[in-house]
């Protein structure tokens, strides 16, 4: 295929034809008559791995380095717009462009016959917004739902992370720092004055609200008259239960029904793609995972577990710098950017080794008194291996004998390692000089993330088959091959990288639920592990000293009130809390949360 219809294929799709004229992505045919000349691809890129010839950079000895964050940035790429993992890291650190595409369906919930006139909230799924119709005192039985429909694409910001999660720990840092300048995180349940704010800012580039997870998603919606229409305005019934504040009701309350049915709404967006509904434009992604863009997160983050990673703690020189770079992004006017799908490149990746690296640390998870068991299951480990990397084994590999040792050891393997790890990207050289800077650094974490999955399996490969375990490479050893030190230096070289990568995508219940059951995370509001939110106060602008459960004293704006109105907390184990685990909850009463 000529260059030219190559990129246009890849440069369609349904994410760019979305998103172009709003946040657009550059689909001319100006890229097919670029020569087909080799570019440096570590220009300009302060990557520590260097793509070249040079067999230096190929040593299995080079790991990552200790504040690489090239596979958080994949990571969380690969979690946009994904329920499951985002309620496992709460704290985003990410802001990326997106539209919402005409004709999307969209709802609100609300005890007034009125469209609103003021920026607020508008739900992905019926069953989210429909909670906000219903009332807590037990007398009225009847609220509204609005369903509305989008006119044209509707131009957002999306926050990752559970961003709407009122929490103090981190939720709402990136939108603090949009709307106030800095994170302020005593203002957690400020929601008034937040969407407010973030709408004010956004007026100036045209943005129509801001994209968040709670139990679901949601978009904050700036004004109900600009390219939406309604398409249903019903007065519905909602159940006439009284919630005995502070009391738990009872478990087979309509309350829990409606609380389930949010979260298992959320949870149809668990997985990849997640909510489609939301497209985003990753030419535009700013991370605050960026070391170049934030370096002064880098020391808060040191030492720190990935559950404990939040954006507090950035200067103000880091913060300006991001603030020019949300500028720049926001008032695009012409497409921008390579036309690579950076979305499906790294889902490619994670579909390419997760299931392969999960089988590999279930192969290594086996212990035995028999010698010749032992064997046969490290046979099967190293077949496992050579699967993963059959396609990089050049016909020219010589392998050394047995005795060889110092660098020449491992040598002769470099080559696959080189090629398993540049084969999704060697390629993308010719688009560099197109690329935004936030390509660049969805390459640059490409090429970290690949590097280091190539690297250890690469190595474990060439160690088995220097054991004499590889049928397609026999090595004649002297004697009985080492296995259970090689077995137990694979297991812990699987651990250590799946530890790594950190992908969701591995947290799941096991044994698997039943078909009466979901697989469920702790989240909020349902499981904040403090006490249950006090009744309802008034002070939008309060603030809180570190001595008090912030609520205490924050009370509930309009949507805080709202949902403490229409769900309960029932609280779970501080470090539960911290590090979600999955368990199985049942679909119906009682749940189980």
């Amino acid at each position: 295929m000529r260059s030219q219809s190559l990129v246009a294929a890849l440069s369609l799709g349904s994410a760019a034809l979305a998103l172009h004229g709003q946040f657009p992505v550059n689909t001319t045919e100006e890229i097919g008559g670029r020569p087909m000349d080799i570019v440096d691809s570590n220009a300009g890129n302060a990557s520590p791995y260097s793509f070249g010839s040079n067999p230096e950079q190929w040593r299995f000895d080079e790991g990552p380095p200790e504040n690489a964050t090239g596979n958080l940035i994949f990571d969380t790429v690969n979690s946009f717009m994904q329920h499951w993992p985002n309620t496992r890291y709460r704290n985003g650190h990410n802001i990326v462009p997106g539209v919402i595409p005409i004709g999307t369906l969209l709802y609100y919930g609300t005890l007034r016959d009125t469209i609103p006139t003021e920026p607020d909230w508008i739900a992905t799924d019926p069953e989210h917004s429909i909670i906000f119709a219903s009332h807590r005192d037990g007398v009225r039985d009847a609220g509204w739902h609005i369903t509305l429909a989008a006119t044209r694409p509707l131009k957002l910001l999306y926050f990752d992370g559970n961003s709407a999660a009122k929490v103090s720990e981190g939720t709402m840092d990136m939108q603090d720092i949009v709307a106030w300048g800095e994170p302020q995180p005593e203002q957690f349940f400020n929601e008034m004055k937040r969407i407010k704010d973030l709408c004010m800012w956004g007026k100036e580039f045209g943005i129509d609200g801001f994209a968040r997870m709670e139990m679901d998603f949601e978009i904050m919606l700036c004004d109900f008259t600009a390219g939406v229409e309604v398409v249903s305005f019903l007065q519905v019934i909602v159940p006439k239960d009284p919630m005995p504040y502070p009391h738990t009701p009872p478990f087979d309350s309509d309350v829990w029904i409606r609380t389930f049915e949010v979260m298992h709404a959320g949870s149809w967006h668990n997985r990849y793609p997640g909510d489609s509904r939301i497209v985003l434009d990753l030419t535009g992604l700013i991370s605050l995972y960026d070391t170049a863009l934030a370096p002064s997160l880098v020391p808060v983050r040191a030492g720190l577990e990935r559950y404990n990673h939040r954006v507090l703690g950035i200067s103000s020189e880091d913060i300006s710098q991001f603030m020019r770079k949300l500028t720049e992004v926001v008032s695009r006017q012409d497409p921008v950017g390579s036309g690579i799908d950076w979305k499906t490149l790294i889902h490619v990746i994670v579909d390419r080794y997760a299931d392969r690296l999960e089988l590999m640390q279930h192969l290594l998870n086996f212990t035995s008194l028999d010698s010749q068991a032992l064997l046969q299951r490290a046979k099967l480990a190293q077949s496992q291996l050579r699967i993963m990397l059959t396609p990089y084994l050049l016909y020219s590999t010589v392998v050394p004998s047995p005795g060889t040792s110092g660098v020449n050891a491992s040598r002769w393997a470099s080559p696959m390692f080189k090629h398993c790890a540049t084969t999704h990207t060697s390629a993308m050289i010719n688009q560099k000089p197109l690329m935004t800077s936030s390509e660049r650094l969805l390459l640059k974490a490409v090429e970290d993330t690949t590097r280091e999955i190539c690297r250890v399996t690469t190595k474990m490969w060439a160690d088995g088959v220097m054991s004499g375990l590889d049928t397609l490479f026999p090595v004649a050893i002297d004697g009985e091959p080492e296995v259970t030190r090689l077995m137990g230096g694979w297991k812990q070289d699987i651990e250590k990288l799946m530890s790594w990568l950190d992908w969701s995508v591995w947290i799941k219940c096991r044994p698997a639920c039943g078909p009466e059951e979901m697989c469920y995370l702790p989240t909020w509001p349902v499981n904040d592990p403090r006490r249950q939110p006090p009744p309802p106060g008034n002070p939008q602008n309060a603030t809180v000293t570190d001595a008090e459960y912030p609520a205490d004293r924050a009370g509930h704006p309009p949507k805080g009130q709202a949902i403490a109105d229409a769900l309960f907390f029932l609280g779970t184990p501080a470090e539960d809390w911290r590090k979600p685990q999955p368990k199985c909850i049942s679909r119906v009463q009682p749940y189980g949360f």
